[in-house]
């Protein structure tokens, strides 16, 4: 029964959070465009011909205009933009959502430890969040793709392991302000062990904010992963926005005035990211009741 209880409550709250995220405009449209870019990446293998991503196969002439066969025109190997554009969100998006998760999970893990347990637990892990905060978290990712193998395996572990501590700091304080509270020291009177403490009362207050931080860090990732592309740092067999934007630099688009091959990757990168932050800023305004009376 308190299970069935528990459940009612956390459907109820999910429907609150629902209603009060729609009633924010901008979130809502985020939201919209978010879910058509990742529907058109995963059918591109459906709605497209994979066969023109092959420069054998290219159907059209170097770098020719926008047309009616070719809507955003041709590459400088005569391969649609429209398809390469479709295939480079597949990657982006993988590189965005797999990074984001590793430097989440790193983030949270490291922010739960400190906050919790204090003492030279935290001092060790605040130190080691220092280090990684001082150095740029780019100079970081481009040492690592440099020296590993090139792939986008590489680039999610570069930019994954790299981008956490700020999601650490966030989790930290959010842990110190739960710890504070009346509850959390009388779980600990009553026999509750960290584990008890940290599964059942610290983490449930932290996830919300969490989840606010992670759409942020998203839009980061894929900013991260088209720079390191951009900078030949990337799957060489694999288009994303970033390699695109290489090739057209590379190929001399830009003296020769073709602009529908940087428009198209350029616009998607800022397109997503403007995107995955008007979601952050109206999760983080539903969740944080501070924010929602400031704005009030």
């Amino acid at each position: 029964m308190s299970t069935a209880i528990a459940w009612q409550r956390r459907r109820a709250a999910a429907g609150r959070v629902w209603r009060e995220f729609a009633a924010n405009r901008g979130g809502l449209a985020g939201l919209g465009v978010l879910a058509v870019i990742v529907v058109l990446a995963v059918l591109a293998p459906v709605i497209t011909d994979p066969a023109g991503l092959d420069v054998v196969n290219a159907p059209g002439r170097p770098l020719q205009p926008p047309s009616g066969q070719f809507l955003l025109g041709t590459d400088v190997d005569g391969r649609s933009v429209l398809l390469l554009t479709l295939w480079g969100a597949r990657v982006s998006l993988l590189v965005g959502f797999a990074a984001t998760i590793l430097s989440v999970f790193i983030g949270t893990l490291v922010g739960l430890a400190a906050g919790h347990f204090g003492r030279w637990v935290a001092a060790v892990l605040l130190r080691f969040t220092d280090f990684f905060l001082v150095l740029p978290s780019l100079v970081l990712a481009i040492a690592l793709s440099a020296v590993l193998p090139q792939g986008v395996a590489t680039i999610i572990l570069a930019v994954g392991v790299t981008s956490w501590p700020t999601t650490a700091r966030l989790v930290r304080a959010q842990t110190l302000t739960i710890e504070s509270r009346p509850y959390i020291e009388r779980a600990k009177a009553l026999g509750g062990g960290h584990a008890h403490v940290i599964g059942k009362h610290v983490l449930p207050g932290v996830l919300p904010i969490v989840l606010a931080n992670t759409t942020l860090v998203v839009g980061n990732s894929i900013i991260a992963e088209s720079t390191l592309s951009f900078l030949g740092l990337g799957d060489p067999s694999q288009v994303s926005w970033g390699s695109m934007l290489q090739r057209a630099l590379g190929s001399g688009a830009v003296t020769s005035g073709a602009w529908w091959y940087l428009l198209p990757p350029g616009l998607a990168i800022v397109v997503i990211v403007l995107c995955f932050t008007l979601v952050g800023r109206a999760l983080e305004t539903v969740l944080n009741p501070r924010l929602r009376r400031r704005d009030g």
